[in-house]
Order: C-alpha cells, then sequence, then structure tokens
C-alpha cells in the first residue's frame, strides 16, 4: 500500500510549523525581551539625567550582558531538560524489564482516559506491547509529553535566544550613538522599539493563528507600560541621587 503522505496535500490543507516550532518560544522570548527590557533600561536611566554617552554605554552593557545572560539561561534550562528526559526514559527502559505488567496497566489506564475501551483498547495494547521501541516512544509521549519532534538543541536554544534579544536591543541602544539629546534619543527608541514590538506581535500570530491588530497593540502596549513606569522610576531615584 502507498504512503499517504507521498500522495500531493489537498489545496485547503493547512500544514504544521513542522520541526522548527519548538524554538518559537526561544525566538519570541528572545527578540522580546531584547526590544522591552533594554528600553525600559535605557528609559530608566534617562530618567535619572545621565547623559547620552553613559546611556549609550549602559545599553551596550546592557545588551551584552543579555545576550551572555540569555544565551548561557537557555543552554542550561535546555541541557537540564534533556538530562532529565534522559534519566526518566533509562528508568521507563528498567520499568519495562522488570515491571511490565504494571507498565501495561499504565498504558491501559492512559488510553481508556482517552476514550478507549473494549476490543478495541485491548487491541491498541497488545499491538504497542509487542515492541519494545513502540513501547518507549509511546510512553515518551504519553507518561513524560516529549516526542522527539519536539526536543531542543541546548546549544541552537542558546544561540536563538541570545542572538536575537541582541538584535531586539539594537533599536533602543542606536539612537544614543547619533545624537547627545537624550530627550529626541529617548522618543527615537521609544519609536524604533515600538515598531519592533508591533512586527514581532503581529509576526507571532503568523504560527499562532490569533488576532495580528490585538497582538500587535498588546506588544506595544507592554513595552510603552514598562517604559513609562521606568522613565518614573528614574526621575525619581534622581531626586535621591546627584549624578
Amino acid at each position: 500500500m502507498a504512503d499517504p503522505r507521498s500522495a500531493p496535500a489537498p489545496e485547503t490543507y493547512v500544514p504544521h510549523l513542522g520541526e522548527s516550532r519548538q524554538y518559537l518560544r526561544d525566538v519570541i522570548l528572545g527578540v522580546n525581551d531584547g526590544l522591552v527590557s533594554t528600553f525600559l533600561l535605557v528609559a530608566g536611566v534617562v530618567g535619572a539625567g545621565l547623559s547620552a554617552t553613559m546611556v549609550l554605554l549602559t545599553g551596550i552593557a546592557g545588551a551584552v550582558a543579555g545576550l551572555v545572560s540569555m544565551g548561557a539561561g537557555e543552554y542550561i534550562a535546555t541541557k537540564s531538560q534533556e538530562e532529565v528526559f534522559k534519566a526518566e526514559m533509562a528508568l521507563e527502559v528498567e520499568h519495562l524489564a522488570n515491571h511490565r505488567e504494571y507498565e501495561r496497566a499504565e498504558l491501559r489506564e492512559m488510553f481508556g482516559d482517552m476514550g478507549l475501551d473494549g476490543e478495541d483498547l485491548d487491541t491498541l495494547v497488545t499491538i504497542i506491547d509487542g515492541n519494545d521501541d513502540v513501547m518507549l516512544g509511546v510512553m515518551a509521549g504519553l507518561e513524560f509529553g516529549v516526542v522527539d519532534t519536539e526536543r531542543r538543541s541546548p546549544g541552537l536554544a542558546a544561540a536563538t535566544s541570545g542572538i536575537l534579544f541582541l538584535a531586539g536591543a539594537f533599536p533602543s541602544v542606536l539612537p544614543f550613538a547619533l545624537t547627545d539629546n537624550t530627550s529626541t534619543a529617548l522618543f527615537a527608541a521609544a519609536v524604533l522599539s515600538g515598531i519592533g514590538l508591533v512586527i514581532v506581535g503581529v509576526g507571532k500570530t503568523v504560527m499562532t493563528k490569533t488576532n495580528p491588530f490585538i497582538s500587535g497593540v498588546e506588544n506595544l502596549l507592554i513595552g510603552l507600560i514598562g517604559g513609562v513606569i521606568s522613565f518614573t522610576i528614574g526621575r525619581i531615584v534622581q531626586g535621591f541621587i546627584d549624578f
């Protein structure tokens, strides 16, 4: 019998995102965090009365720190997640070898919770239980919520988050390299970062299939409100500290 996946897809068939979707979190988190946190940082220090040069240095330091922090954090978190999964799967192999009946009962219970029963449930459990590799794969998906196509490379996750954080920081830092007027630079940073936030908010809806207008405005408001709060706190701090 021919593999149905080799046949042309119907015109109305909407394909899934593919194996890159597991990195969507890193993409959105990296660039969005770069846009928001760096703008909040420069808004805060402008509010505190720092010169354009000092704001520029602060922004560059924050961007580099974010690059390293995001990259290292994602690497450690993803690597730890992978190590936990491997340890769990090693234990699952032991369970299948020494406690097969109990694992089979778990499998029945999980499929039963999905609505299978009777002969259909018996047949499915028997088929899966007859192959150790299939049993392990099914248990990984159902018991641990992990399938091979959704696992993430620690290195790629780190690079994605870190580099995109740096890209997101760029619009907030660049204006302070072009003018000594902090008010003008902050306005330019707000506009550029706002545009970036809207683009990210709208862009992600191509994958999430949600309302692009709502997503774009929501993302913009988060940055705007955060910027106002950060600038205000900077002004308050300026009243207590003489720069």
